[in-house]
C-alpha cells in the first residue's frame, strides 16, 4: 500500500476543491482501492495541529514510510529567499523548508496542479511573494527542488498540472504509481503524465467543425470556433478536457468559455486579454501546435471559401438556426 502525504502551499486550494468531485463518495476508500493509503490531507484529514507535526516528524526519521508527497499551491520564497510569507502553522519554519526535507526522504513527488508545477497565477504578474513551482519556474528547469532532483524512487517531479486539476488526471496518477506503472516513458517533456498530456483540448471539441471550415464566433454566446477571435488556445493545450469530460458533464469550451491552455507553463502571463486572440496582419498568433503559419493561412482561406451556409450562419448564433439537411444517405 503506497502511503500518501499531502501539503497545500501558496494558492486557492482549487485543486482540493476539483479533487472532491471525483466520481465518488469516499474519496479516500477509492484511493484505497487503488493501492494508496492518505496519511493527511487538509482538507479530509481530522488530525491537526501537534498531530501532523508528529506525522510529519515521523516521516522525516524513518519512523512513518512516505512513499507519495503531493504538493498543491505554488512555492511562496519569499521575501528575499526567506520563505517567510508562508510558515507552517505551529512549527515557525517556512513552508519550503518542510517541502524540501520531506521530499528528500520521498519515494515519489507530485505537483498537483500548475501552480506547484510551474508557479502558475500565485507566480503571476511582478510575483510580490517568490512564487515557483517545485521543479519550474514557468518554463525554466530549477524551481525550488532544482532541475537535478529526483525523488527516491527515481523520477523527477511528476507535474499534474491544471487549474485546477481533474479529478481523474489526479487519481489515475496515484494508481498508476501504486501499481508501478508510471516511469519515465511515461512522462512528457515538462514531466506531465502523457496519459492525458499526449492529448489537445482540440480534440473531442463540440466546436470542430467551426474550427475546420473557420467559422468563428464574435462574441461570448456564439457558438462557432473561438481561436480566431475569443482567445481559445485548445489546439495547443496539453489536456484531454473534450473527451475525459468534467464531472462526466462539460469542459470550458462546451461551456462557451474559451480554453486559456491552463496545463502549459507561462498560462497566467498570455501578454493579452483571455478572451481576445492577439494576431499579426490579421492572422492568430497563437497557431496549432505542429502547424507552420503558412499551412494555417492557406487552410483558413480554403476553409472559408468552403463553408457551407448552415455553419456560417450557426457560427454567429446562439442556438443552432439552420439545422442538418435530411438527405437519403443509403447508397445507389
Amino acid at each position: 500500500m503506497l502511503k500518501l502525504l499531502w501539503l497545500q502551499s501558496g494558492g486557492c486550494g482549487g485543486c482540493s476543491m476539483s479533487l472532491l468531485c471525483a466520481d465518488t463518495a469516499d474519496f479516500p476508500g477509492l484511493l484505497e482501492a487503488g493501492g494508496v493509503h492518505l496519511l493527511w490531507h487538509p482538507a479530509l484529514s481530522r488530525h491537526s495541529g501537534h498531530e501532523l507535526i508528529d506525522l510529519l516528524d515521523a516521516c522525516l526519521d524513518g519512523r512513518e514510510r512516505l512513499d507519495v508527497l503531493c504538493v498543491e499551491g505554488a512555492l511562496l520564497r519569499g521575501p528575499h529567499g526567506s520563505g517567510r510569507f508562508h510558515l507552517m502553522g505551529g512549527t515557525g519554519l517556512p513552508m519550503i523548508d518542510w517541502v524540501q526535507r520531506l521530499a528528500a526522504v520521498a519515494g515519489h513527488v507530485v505537483a498537483v496542479g500548475s501552480c506547484a508545477a510551474w508557479g502558475g497565477v500565485s507566480a503571476a504578474g511582478s510575483n510580490p511573494t517568490e512564487a515557483c513551482g517545485l521543479q519550474y519556474e514557468d518554463d525554466r528547469p530549477g524551481g525550488l527542488l532544482g532541475p537535478a532532483f529526483r525523488a527516491r524512487a527515481g523520477l523527477p517531479v511528476i507535474n499534474v498540472a491544471g487549474c485546477p486539476t481533474h479529478p481523474g488526471w489526479v487519481v489515475e496518477t496515484l494508481h498508476a504509481l501504486a501499481a508501478g506503472l508510471l516511469q519515465a516513458d511515461d512522462l512528457d517533456s515538462f514531466a506531465r503524465p502523457r496519459f492525458y498530456a499526449d492529448q489537445l483540448v482540440h480534440h473531442g471539441c463540440t466546436r470542430n467543425e467551426y474550427y475546420e471550415f473557420k467559422a468563428s464566433a464574435e462574441k461570448p454566446s456564439d457558438l462557432g470556433c473561438m481561436m480566431e477571435h475569443m482567445g481559445c488556445k485548445g489546439t495547443q493545450a496539453h489536456a484531454d478536457c473534450n473527451t475525459r469530460l468534467w464531472n462526466g458533464q462539460g469542459s470550458c469550451t462546451r461551456g462557451g468559455y474559451a480554453c486559456i491552455s491552463c496545463t502549459e507553463p507561462g498560462f497566467q502571463d498570455p501578454g493579452h486579454a483571455f478572451d481576445r486572440t492577439p494576431k499579426l496582419a490579421g492572422i492568430p498568433i497563437g497557431l496549432p501546435t505542429d502547424m507552420p503559419k503558412a499551412w494555417f493561412v492557406a487552410l483558413a482561406s480554403l476553409s472559408k471559401s468552403a463553408t457551407p451556409r448552415r455553419v456560417k450562419t450557426n457560427a454567429t448564433a446562439d442556438h443552432v438556426v439552420v439545422p442538418p439537411a435530411a438527405k437519403k444517405t443509403r447508397l445507389g
